[in-house]
């Protein structure tokens, strides 16, 4: 079976969130500390002259500090997303007030008077409040965003795994056509079904029973092919066939299965799929042997997708595991009901 490649481009970056040096974010930055400026200062001042003064010398602090605890937030994107949660608050909160008090000592330039420590206080609170509730803000765009992102990926990883899908299965049934046409009839209606479902404009989810049937058009197929060489066992648990899954998974691993544990073996090999119901949880075993001229790296795609999908369906709640030995090769999935 193939070897495993590395997980490449992580599905979603835990350095996005600091990633701020974008015109538009800066912008939303600015105008909403901006807005709650001026809305302090409503609270503070009487008079429409005094609101301008308040603003005036407030914005110099706030432009200021916003500006330079941005450009440090995402100077510093990289360091602080390996933080725990708690020190990247701590740190955030922390830079928000030092910047607050770099723009409040901008401000005072022209001042002999020094600032008391009441006044310091107060500022690098004010500052690392608004720090917070910007971080705060963050964090939620990037959630927000999490659903989008998942989607688009979901679509570029099942665009990869169809054509090599249909690529491979128009093959069969061409070199089906050749040796045995009235065998090459049932094998059509089959491939026809394999069409139908790889090029429909299918959900995010499907039913495991639909991937156990696509599996089975798959392998039926590929049993005209390789006739006693391919030895097919089932093993369906019925009550794991409500289990929603992304579309084109079992298919992909039957296929490698297939392809690296029957294919380059004279003597063939065997393939057995199980379903199991466990509580909460739905098991899915694809496993296969392994012979000694089976043993050549691949370039790890099918599993890789297949890994992938499974995360950005169930995130933490799916396992995928894989495990090799001298008599076969495993691949063992666990996921929510």
């Amino acid at each position: 079976m193939m070897e495993l490649e590395d997980e490449g481009t992580p599905l979603f970056d835990p350095a996005r969130v600091f990633d701020v040096c974008h015109v538009g974010l800066v912008l939303r930055a600015v105008l909403g500390v901006q807005l709650l400026l001026a809305l302090g200062v409503a609270l503070a001042v009487r008079s429409p002259l005094q609101w301008a003064l308040g603003m005036a010398s407030g914005t110099v602090v706030t432009l200021t500090g916003v500006l330079l605890w941005l450009l440090l937030l995402c100077a510093a994107k990289r360091p602080l997303a390996r933080l725990s949660p708690l020190l990247q608050w701590l740190a955030v909160l922390s830079l928000g007030a030092v910047c607050g008090l770099a723009g409040w000592q901008l401000l005072n330039l022209a001042s002999d008077e020094p600032s008391g420590w009441f006044r310091l206080s107060g500022v690098a609170a004010s500052s690392a409040a608004l720090a917070a509730l910007l971080l705060y803000w963050l964090k939620l765009r990037e959630r927000l965003q999490r659903p989008a992102d998942a989607l688009a990926r979901l679509v570029e990883l099942q665009s990869r795994i169809r054509p090599h899908f249909l690529f491979n299965t128009l093959n069969t049934a061409m070199a089906l056509v050749a040796v045995d046409p009235q065998r090459a009839e049932a094998v059509l209606e089959d491939l026809s079904e394999l069409f139908r479902v790889a090029l429909a404009e299918t959900g995010s989810v499907v039913s495991l029973e639909d991937e156990i049937e696509l599996a089975r058009r798959y392998l039926a197929i590929e049993q005209l092919r390789f006739g006693d060489r391919l030895r097919v066992q089932w093993r369906l648990d019925a009550a794991a066939g409500s289990a929603r899954v992304p579309p084109l998974l079992l298919q992909p691993l039957v296929e490698n299965a297939v392809r690296h544990g029957v294919e380059p073996n004279d003597g063939g090999g065997d393939v057995e799929i199980l379903t199991r119901s466990r509580g909460a949880e739905v098991e899915i075993c694809v496993r296969n042997t392994v012979g000694a001229a089976s043993r050549q790296q691949g370039h790890g795609l099918a599993l890789r997708n297949v890994r992938q999908r499974l995360r950005l369906m169930h995130d933490v709640a799916a396992r995928f595991e894989i495990e090799r030995n001298e008599q076969g090769f495993v691949v063992r999935i666990v996921l929510p009901r």
